[in-house]
Order: C-alpha cells, then sequence, then structure tokens
C-alpha cells in the first residue's frame, strides 16, 4: 500500500465511520481513531509521509471553518466570559502544571521543552468536543461553551508552544518578549481576519454564481491561516475572525441556492477532513511505538502521569471557574451559557479531549537546537503527546455517552421547541407584513388575498404546529395531506419525466450538454 492508497482509505474510513458511529452510539471521530491504529499494526501499511510542518496548514483550517459556520459572533460574544476562562486562562494553568510534573519526573528535561509539553497537550479538540458532545443531546448551552472553548483554545496554545520552542532552541527567554508576541499575535491576526472577511463578502457579491462562492469559501480559510501566519500573526485566530466575519455579513435571506450548496459542500469537507485527520492521528502509532522502544516502562508512566495532570487539573479548575461564573452572571448577561448543576460540570470535564492539533504539533518540534544539538527529549515529548491523545481520545470518548446517560444530562427540548415557536411565528408575520405592503401597491382579488393570507400563516404552521390553535391545527393537517398526496404524484410525475430525459441521453444525436440542462431544470423543480 502507498500513500495515495492509504488516503483514499481514509476517506473511504471517514465516511463509513458516520453511519456505523450511530449505530454503535459511538462518536465517528473515535471510530477513525481506532480505525487509524489498526491500520498502523498492518505491515504493509506504510508509514505516514506527511512533513509535520503542513499538518496544521492542511487540517485545521477548514476544519475551523466549518465550526465556525455553526455559530456567531453573538453568541460568542455572550458567552465569553466562560470562554475566556476555559479557552485562555486553563490552557495556561495546564500548560504551567504539566510543565512543572514532566520537568521533575523525565530525567534532563529543560523548563523550556517541559513547558512545550504542556502548550501542546493543554487545548481539548475541538473536533473532538463538538463531534463528539454535540451528538449525544446534551443542553445547547454546555455544546456553546465547548465550541467556544475549543474554536479559541488553539490561539492561546500554539503561541505558547511557539514561545517554548524558540526559548528551548536559542537557549534564552524574555517573559517580556513573550508578553509581546502575543499580543502582536492576536492584533496581526484580528487584523488579516477582518481584511479578508471584507474582501471575501465582496468578491462573493462580484462573482455571483453559487458553485464560484463555495469554491471561494474553499480558498479562503487556508488563505487567512497562511497570511496570518506569514505575518507572524495566529494563523488559528486568523481564520476564525474571517469565519465569524462571513457568517455574520455574508449570508443573503434571498440566495437560496447558495446556502443549500455551501451547507452540503461543507458538510462533506467536514466530514472526510476530520475522518481523515483523526485517522493520522492513529496512524502516529508508528512514531511512538518505534520512541518507546526498550523504555516501554518509563514512558508509560510519564504518559500515564501527564494524562493525569491533565485530566485533574481540568476538573480542578471548572469547579471554581462554574461557580464563579455564576455568581457573575446577572439577568442582564442574555444569552450567556453556564452550567446549571454539577452533573453538567461533570460533563464539561469529561468533554476535554485532545486531538490532532496535539500530535501535529508534537512531531513538528524541531530535530535540532541553534546549537546543532539534538532537542532535548524530542523523542519522550512525542511518546507522551500521542498517550494524552489516546488516553482521553479513546477513553473519555468511548465513556463519555455512558457518563451522560448515568448523570441524565440533556437537553432542553421544551425550550428549543418554544424558540422555535417563536421564530415561526415571526416568520409568519413577516410574510403577512409583506403581502400588506403588496396589497397597497397591488390591486389583488380577494380570494388570491386570501389565498395568500392562508399559506403566510401555513408558513409558520409548518414550522411550528403548536402555534396553531385545535381547529385551524386540524384544518392545516388536512391541507397538508391533501398537499402531501398531491406533492406525492407530482413526485411521480416528475420522475417519470427525468427517466424519459436520461433515456434521451444515450440516443444518437443526443447534446448531452443539452440533456443536463433540462434534466437540472426538473432537479430544481423537484426541490420546490
Amino acid at each position: 500500500m502507498d500513500q495515495l492508497a492509504l488516503l483514499f482509505a481514509l476517506l473511504l474510513g471517514a465516511v463509513v465511520s458516520v453511519p456505523v458511529g450511530e449505530r454503535l452510539r459511538l462518536p465517528a471521530p473515535v471510530l477513525m481513531t481506532v480505525f487509524g491504529i489498526v491500520l498502523a499494526l498492518l505491515e504493509f501499511v506504510p508509514n505516514v509521509d506527511v512533513p509535520p510542518e503542513l499538518i496544521l496548514p492542511l487540517l485545521l483550517p477548514p476544519l475551523l471553518y466549518a465550526a465556525v459556520r455553526r455559530t456567531s459572533w453573538r453568541q460568542f460574544a455572550a458567552n465569553v466570559r466562560p470562554i475566556l476562562l476555559l479557552a485562555v486562562a486553563l490552557v495556561f494553568v495546564t500548560t504551567f502544571c504539566v510543565a512543572v510534573v514532566a520537568h521533575a519526573i523525565v530525567p534532563g528535561l529543560p523548563l523550556a521543552a517541559a513547558v512545550a509539553l504542556g502548550a501542546l497537550v493543554a487545548p481539548p479538540d475541538p473536533v473532538a468536543a463538538t463531534a463528539v458532545a454535540g451528538k449525544l443531546g446534551l443542553p445547547r448551552r454546555l455544546v456553546s461553551i465547548l465550541e467556544g472553548e475549543g474554536l479559541f483554545n488553539d490561539v492561546t496554545a500554539i503561541v505558547l508552544y511557539h514561545v517554548a520552542v524558540a526559548a528551548a532552541v536559542s537557549g534564552t527567554f524574555s517573559p517580556w518578549s513573550a508578553g509581546l508576541d502575543l499580543i502582536l499575535s492576536a492584533v496581526v491576526a484580528v487584523a488579516v481576519g477582518l481584511v479578508l472577511g471584507w474582501a471575501t463578502n465582496k468578491a462573493m457579491d462580484l462573482l455571483g454564481d453559487p458553485t464560484l462562492q463555495v469554491a471561494l469559501t474553499l480558498l479562503v480559510p487556508f488563505a487567512a491561516y497562511v497570511l496570518a501566519e506569514e505575518l507572524h500573526g495566529s494563523g488559528v485566530l486568523g481564520v476564525l475572525v474571517t469565519a465569524l466575519f462571513l457568517v455574520e455579513y455574508a449570508t443573503d435571506a434571498d440566495d437560496v441556492t447558495a446556502r443549500l450548496a455551501g451547507h452540503t459542500f461543507w458538510d462533506i469537507v467536514d466530514t472526510l477532513v476530520t475522518g481523515v485527520a483523526f485517522g493520522l492521528v492513529g496512524l502516529e502509532l508508528h512514531n511512538a511505538v518505534e520512541t518507546a522502544s526498550g523504555h516501554w516502562g518509563e514512558l508509560l508512566g510519564w504518559s500515564a502521569a501527564v494524562v493525569g495532570v491533565v485530566v485533574f487539573v481540568r476538573l480542578a479548575w471548572l469547579l471554581p471557574a462554574t461557580w464563579l461564573t455564576k455568581r457573575m452572571h446577572t439577568e442582564r448577561d442574555v444569552g450567556e451559557d453556564i452550567p446549571l448543576s454539577w452533573r453538567e460540570t461533570v460533563v464539561m470535564w469529561w468533554s476535554g479531549m485532545r486531538g490532532v492539533a496535539s500530535v501535529a504539533l508534537a512531531l513538528a518540534i524541531p530535530l535540532e537546537t541553534d546549537s546543532g544539538a539534538g532537542f532535548p527529549a524530542r523523542s519522550e515529548i512525542i511518546f507522551m503527546a500521542f498517550g494524552v491523545v489516546l488516553g482521553t481520545l479513546l477513553v473519555q470518548g468511548l465513556t463519555l455517552p455512558w457518563l451522560v446517560g448515568k448523570l441524565g444530562v440533556r437537553g432542553d427540548t421544551g425550550h428549543e421547541k418554544e424558540m422555535e415557536r417563536e421564530l415561526a411565528v415571526r416568520a409568519a408575520k413577516a410574510a403577512k407584513r409583506r403581502l400588506r405592503e403588496i396589497e397597497d401597491v397591488e390591486d389583488l382579488p380577494e380570494e388570491l388575498s386570501e389565498q395568500l393570507l392562508r399559506r403566510a400563516f401555513d408558513l409558520g404552521v409548518r414550522i411550528s404546529p403548536e402555534m396553531a390553535d385545535d381547529e385551524r391545527r386540524e384544518a392545516t393537517r388536512q391541507r397538508a395531506e391533501r398537499l402531501k398526496r398531491v406533492r406525492r404524484i407530482e413526485h411521480e410525475m416528475l420522475s417519470a419525466a427525468r427517466h424519459e430525459v436520461l433515456t434521451a441521453r444515450s440516443e444518437p444525436g443526443a447534446d448531452p450538454e443539452v440533456v443536463d440542462r433540462v434534466l437540472r431544470h426538473l432537479d430544481v423543480r423537484s426541490l420546490r
């Protein structure tokens, strides 16, 4: 098996792991990690030959962009306090604690290298957390906090990692210089994200065609990451700011085709890239096994100690941080999501899985220092990083569904239905308002006006049937049944039309381009 065949195997696994995971009630990223480990144990499977410095630029931008599409700037702003406590403060605390323990137990490990280890294992993986927690029916407030933490903690961790690696390579360290680098990195990234987001928004208007617009969104995350890094900013933060800008300002309510195409495209990208990313985590077992050759006992002991620190520090931080957030939370903090019970806090604690970013950062550690000597304890750092990723991803990822079930943590479906009903009412009222405006300038027959008014009401009822009273609900149900019957018959008619057009495609003298154009018209009609 060569590298290309291995890539196709991972892509196929990414597709298959989704339905298999749903059937087994296991997260797809965890299954892909196990799949990668199985591949790594097969003799005919080659070692992954991807330069470490390319792993983050290739995998993180599309994953982050896909994740940001599910959130909004308003949601982040409303939850800025809990997110900062987790994405910034907790990363610093975890890095410090891991560095202290690793420096104490690993012989010959300098403090700078220990800090690099702490930084690369500190951030929970945003994809792992949302992919695992998002499918368990958790309260939306917990998923929102986990998404916000996962999106922004890499920014802090990667900057700390670069500072620590630079100190270990050069042998010098300046706290003031490190703090200035952190601030400048954030400022540059925000500036790049805003400018690129604005330029992309303008380019979307110029392109017009949905296919070209979706293609542009694929290029933008990579451009934001590379441009920010080239200007010595945070590539991760650059992608996040760009994506948040586009989600907030580049949405045209009437551009239905582009929106549907974009959602479908990014769902596919998210599934494939996530699968490949976690498959690569499992495949890196080769490196771990080679590193541990001859001293398994010591390395496993050190890895267990680091895993224990990472897991314990998260719990020890979450308990007071949750209490503090509740004390600071007031009725004016509309939209701020906070855990409401100790059960939800425990679920948040156990959702702190590490993933592809930790492995990529570990592999990206330089081979040598400026003096020409080897980077101190590089092999040991890689093994411990791999141990943390596997220990948290497999153990926590596989047991999280059981823990959620045992604690009885479930989403507030009543609140979601109420919000859905309110939005349905707003949608119906907006449609009625627009109808009245049209009636003021156009002379509509009374029968047509009543029919359109009824359709405006039906629009809301179809979204949320609870908004109608019993009599209207029954009338709406009957109309829906009639409409369902009409659509079923129309669907069969359109199916016959499509079959006839496809038959014509293979006839002598048929122009495939003309046939496809007619077929596209029928397909669009089928979506209505």
